[in-house]
């Protein structure tokens, strides 16, 4: 008999895969953004979209908007899970195009099937730089009228600006009463952890948004089936499912301190960055599914990682001040320390993790775990000293229209340039010069879609986004 015993939780613990998504959602609060308010992923009808599948989309906004969720089971912190992955979460990170959100787990310790007891913030790889802003709260301001304007906005420590409106959604950007009748129609505050922004529109070709390392939602782009085979959250590569795996061991109290969570019930996801994209508008997180992960102790992988803080995209100082993280199977380990190196033969990082430079040109900095070379990272910035920034190419507006275009589009510049066509992916489609003032140019055989012109000179560059029909 115990023969048999034993063959049933071999087979029960190797073959029960059915896949557990999200069953519940028990609460959606959206940021204003470009996709609050168009339904379905802007508006409570959106919720649906995302469970009993990976396929969804709703929308969460600017900083703080967020969504609470649950599985038909809890979720279970189990050792043997591969490279130690609870879940994943799927949504529509691209490469090189991230909308961070942090994520915070619940156990329904009072077990009346509510969201009601603590939240436990899991910590992603940049939780603790000092660039990262604990209880950041943010109110904005409804703008009024019945198409989009730019929202205001004031944080917490005395910040303020505007959520600028993009021209490829033209609805109010403020959650109207129609959707969300429980949001104040005059302003309303949002509080959460806030990451900075990793926008760089210094390329003519596309606008990126850097992925962070680890632990953030919406910041890797999904993989292939089977979706219940996680990525390994600690390696650059996407090995399986993609999409955003976590654990459940790197959840944290309010004081920093990692917490032992047996199970958790529920799940939070709020958009961590206020950021602006340029014509791609705010940077807004956007959910389309979570997954269990079954246990599976032959999938493992390495489980210790180097973090670095991000560089300016170029920097024209020669003394910078230098962050770094070592995680240990995904827990923060101040104790662990790198070795420092660079490309560049004058550039050199003291024991105080001052960067010291002294020469222009583009710099890799490589900062390697002290006992392990084997784990390692590597940051790259331009340098540039001695030269203004007004020495750099400046970027100009230029006018296009009709948009949405037909079969042509006029291209009314300030300058005369080359000219490069892109789709939003990158692919270059069409190449020739241009003169300053009105430019005629054929664009009957693009496909429907958003496309952008970018325009170069000695000094100058352009980029002017536009939608074909």
């Amino acid at each position: 008999m115990k023969q048999y015993i034993v063959a049933f939780l071999f087979i029960a613990f190797f073959f029960k895969v059915p896949a557990q998504y999200i069953s519940t959602v028990y609460e959606y609060m959206p940021a204003p953004g470009q996709f609050i308010n168009l339904s379905p992923m802007g508006t409570p009808e959106g919720t649906s979209t995302i469970t009993g599948g990976i396929s969804g989309s709703l929308a969460l906004g600017a900083f703080g908007g967020y969504v609470v969720f649950g599985f038909e089971q809890p979720v279970d912190n189990h050792p043997d899970n591969p490279y130690g992955v609870d879940f994943t979460l799927f949504g529509n990170a691209g490469l090189n195009w991230s909308e961070p959100a942090i994520v915070y787990v619940m156990a329904d310790d009072n077990r009346n099937g509510l969201p009601d007891d603590t939240w436990y913030e899991l910590a992603g790889s940049d939780h603790f730089f000092t660039s990262t802003r604990r209880s950041y709260r943010v109110t904005y301001y409804n703008p009024g009228g019945d198409m989009a304007a730019a929202i205001p906005w004031m944080g917490s420590n005395g910040e303020e600006g505007l959520l600028q409106p993009n021209p490829f959604h033209t609805q109010p950007y403020y959650p109207q009463p129609i959707h969300f009748p429980a949001i104040d129609s005059v302003s309303y505050s949002l509080c959460g952890t806030r990451l900075p922004g990793a926008v760089d529109t210094t390329s003519p070709v596309v606008v990126n948004s850097y992925p962070r390392t680890f632990g953030y939602a919406d910041n890797q782009p999904r993989g292939s089936a089977p979706y219940t085979l996680p990525d390994n959250p600690y390696t650059a590569q996407s090995e399986n499912s993609g999409g955003d795996p976590f654990d459940i061991s790197w959840a944290i109290d309010t004081t920093g301190m990692y917490v032992d969570l047996p199970v958790i019930d529920f799940v939070k996801v709020q958009s961590a960055v206020l950021d602006h994209a340029g014509w791609l508008g705010e940077i807004s997180t956007e959910i389309s599914g979570a997954i269990d992960v079954p246990p599976n102790p032959q999938i493992f992988g390495p489980g210790h990682c180097v973090v670095v803080s991000d560089l300016p995209l170029i920097l024209q100082q020669r003394d910078y001040p230098l962050e770094y993280a070592v995680f240990l199977e995904g827990r923060y380990t101040p104790a662990c320390e790198v070795v420092w190196s660079t490309n560049q033969q004058d550039a050199w990082v003291d024991n105080a993790n001052v960067l010291h430079v002294s020469e222009s040109g583009m710099l890799e900095i490589t900062a390697t775990l002290v006992g392990d070379p084997s784990v390692s990272t590597t940051v790259h910035c331009r340098v540039v000293l001695d030269q203004s920034v007004h020495d750099l190419p400046s970027s100009v507006k230029a006018i296009v229209y009709p948009c949405p275009a037909g079969g042509s589009v006029t291209l009314d510049h300030p300058f005369s340039g080359w000219l490069k066509l892109y789709s939003v992916s990158g692919a270059v489609m069409l190449e020739r010069a241009v003169k300053a003032g009105k430019n005629t140019i054929a664009v009957a055989g693009l496909i429907p879609g958003v496309y952008y012109f970018s325009v170069s000179s000695a000094n100058q560059v352009s980029i002017t986004p536009f939608i074909k029909k």
